[in-house]
């Protein structure tokens, strides 16, 4: 080796020394030492890093449980990367600022937690990229045009994130791999992906067009051409109509038009007076309120969140006809139906002043580009001084709570246990994608309770009222949502995203047991007890089939797992926060039950006195009396 490849390779290392500094749990980067350069010719002396040459050449970081920031600054100083694959890792937040590497060929950064959308420019500049490898992440918004726009590429896979939008039209003529399954993207395939095989575009209930089944006709062209038609022609006659009247009008002189000549014009529509716009409220409809601080004149205007929903003007949605939903913890609630459009529902917050109009606009926006199959999306806000207004969408099928607890005829079925094991993992779910996509939020939900789960047609759970923490004023906060009701904010004063996993535990209860929580409905802080009894009422001496919700009606082959799930809900609302269960073990043994259990369990055994599970035990005599966890035995561990 020369005395020029040496003094580079020395180089090389201490600029990995510095990329190093920005990464977390880098025990499997042990061996990186500053006094070895990382490569000798074609032997690597570092692990994960790739040579050619004697010098270095890409970094191979996979399966090594690392976090933190990935350094595209430093990184970008060697001039020789061509190649970066973080695969399997746990790095988090959004896609990496990767177009400081402009020489990079290969980037794999396929199952991780990176979140968010990609910046339109973020593979600018890339001239040399081949192969972009992002999938099992949880990106979302549309395919950055920089990177269609790359005609390098010859693999691109987005496979497992939450992209949507129409499938772009990748410049690149020799793109051999595309994987975009299991997304949310919409339309016809582009016709130069027509020819690969249908599991690269599954998943995509929008998707149409080979090798997919063909598109639907699109009966609203015909209509918009028809439409179109119809309007010149009518501009036509109107043109012809106006240049006679002129003609007549310059001929003869004009005419004065009299308040008796106004009074014999024909009336093609009824002019409504003002009680036919806001009729006075009755027992099941009413018109929405004006909000207090509204004014016609006003320039505060209706914020849409999204693209795909019908969109209408302020005027349009107080002219609406309006159903009282009920009365929340937040403010009233309305089912709004637009005129020629589709249905929403209105949430008024009186209580919403915590943080200024920039920046309760700002946290808004990100709310509104979160998608994901079980959250409620955000349609739109209104924001004036005392009053704002979050739009939804309607879901006709009404809450969990309402089919929990609501009074239902003696033929109507209650929710079986397979209905109620999958929405429990919807719920842990949209959960998780909240952790993922609001990491610099304490509370991702805050406000996680039955009410607050709603059910679609096909009983998919949609969380509502999430990620609201941050702009309820604090006193009204520490009142009413169901976070500040844990046992950390009772006794110390605390919060934390387990208290997020601590709500999920009460849920599973209600929904195991058919018990509501009524301490929900008390305003501000308890006793020390204020849940603790509700639970302990729960936990009974002995575990039987008693404790579970009849109504639930499962074969003798499902009571295996409604006990596992039993004992996810009980290490959720551990007190002890340090034993608590963190959200992503709930999740991973919420994904673990099964629909059927074939163990074939008799019947729900019997089990006293026991203290411990899994070798992890409680204390008893807790100031709460909340420590009394039974275990259930090995053979249906």
């Amino acid at each position: 080796m020369s005395k020029f490849e040496i003094v580079s390779s020395v180089s090389d290392g201490e600029i990995l020394i510095k990329f190093k500094q920005s990464l977390l749990n880098t025990n499997a980067l042990s061996n990186w030492d500053i006094s070895i350069p990382p490569c000798t010719n074609k032997t690597r002396n570092w692990v994960g890093v790739l040579c050619n040459k004697g010098g270095l050449f890409g970094l191979q970081l996979e399966n090594m449980n690392l976090k933190g920031i990935i350094d595209t600054h430093s990184l970008g100083e060697l001039s020789s990367l061509r190649t970066i694959s973080v695969m399997n890792n746990s790095f988090e937040g959004p896609m990496p600022i990767i177009n400081k590497l402009t020489r990079l060929r290969s980037l794999f950064l396929s199952y991780n937690n990176f979140s968010g959308e990609i910046q339109d420019n973020a593979f600018e500049g890339m001239e040399i990229l081949k192969k972009v490898h992002l999938g099992y992440n949880s990106f979302s918004g549309h395919v950055p045009k920089s990177l269609a726009d790359r005609v390098t590429l010859l693999e691109v896979t987005l496979e497992n994130n939450q992209f949507y939008g129409q499938v772009p039209n990748f410049k690149s003529n020799d793109l051999k791999v595309v994987n975009i399954s299991n997304n949310y993207f919409s339309g016809q395939i582009p016709p130069f992906l027509s020819q690969r095989n249908s599991s690269s575009f599954l998943g995509n209930s929008g998707l149409c067009g080979k090798p997919l089944p063909p598109c639907k006709p699109n009966h609203n062209t015909h209509s918009m051409i028809l439409i179109i038609v119809i309007t010149v022609s009518l501009l036509l006659i109107m043109t012809i109509i106006f240049l006679v009247l002129t003609k007549c009008r310059t001929k003869y002189g004009p005419k004065q038009i009299t308040a008796r000549d106004l009074e014999t014009l024909p009336q093609e529509k009824v002019k409504l007076k003002q009680n036919d716009l806001y009729p006075k409220p009755n027992n099941q409809t009413k018109a929405l309120e004006r909000p207090t601080s509204y004014r016609k004149s006003d320039n505060g205007k209706l914020c849409f969140l999204r693209n795909d929903r019908h969109k209408f003007e302020m005027q349009d949605l107080l002219k609406a006809s309006a159903e009282v939903l009920g009365s929340g913890s937040f403010g009233s609630s309305y089912k709004a139906c637009i005129v020629g459009g589709p249905t929403f529902v209105v949430k008024r917050f009186r209580h919403m002043n915590n943080v200024g109009k920039e920046e309760f606009q700002e946290h808004m926006k990100r709310l509104g580009r979160l998608r994901h199959p079980n959250l409620l999306p955000l349609v739109a806000f209104f924001h004036k001084r005392d009053e704002k207004l979050i739009i939804s969408d309607f879901v006709e099928n009404g809450s969990l709570a309402s089919h929990l607890h609501g009074r239902r005829s003696p033929n109507e079925a209650g929710l079986r246990w397979s209905k109620r094991l999958k929405i429990i993992k919807g719920v842990a779910r949209g959960l998780a994608y909240l952790y993922r996509e609001l990491p610099q939020l304490g509370l991702p939900h805050g406000h996680l309770k039955s009410s607050n789960v709603l059910l679609d047609e096909n009983f998919e759970p949609l969380l509502s009222d999430y990620a609201l923490d941050p702009l309820i004023n604090k006193d009204h906060a520490e009142q009413v949502m169901v976070a500040y009701k844990s046992p950390e904010f009772t006794q110390n004063n605390i919060i934390s995203k387990k208290t997020d996993v601590w709500c999920l535990g009460i849920l599973i209860l209600e929904i195991l047991t058919g018990k509501f929580p009524a301490n929900y409905l008390k305003h501000g802080r308890g006793e020390n007890d204020e849940l603790a009894t509700w639970v302990n009422s729960v936990v009974k001496e002995e575990w039987s089939s008693e404790m579970f919700d009849m109504e639930m009606r499962a074969s003798r082959s499902c009571k295996g797992e409604m006990l596992k799930l039993l004992k996810v809900g009980m290490w959720c609302c551990e007190w002890n926060v340090e034993k608590r269960w963190s959200l992503r073990e709930a999740v991973e043994k919420i994904e673990e039950l099964k629909e059927m259990d074939n163990d074939n369990l008799a019947d729900f055994p019997s089990y006293t006195s026991a203290r411990s599970y899994s070798g992890r035990s409680y204390s008893s005599g807790s100031s709460t009396s909340y420590s009394r966890i039974a275990s259930i035995t090995e053979e249906i561990a």
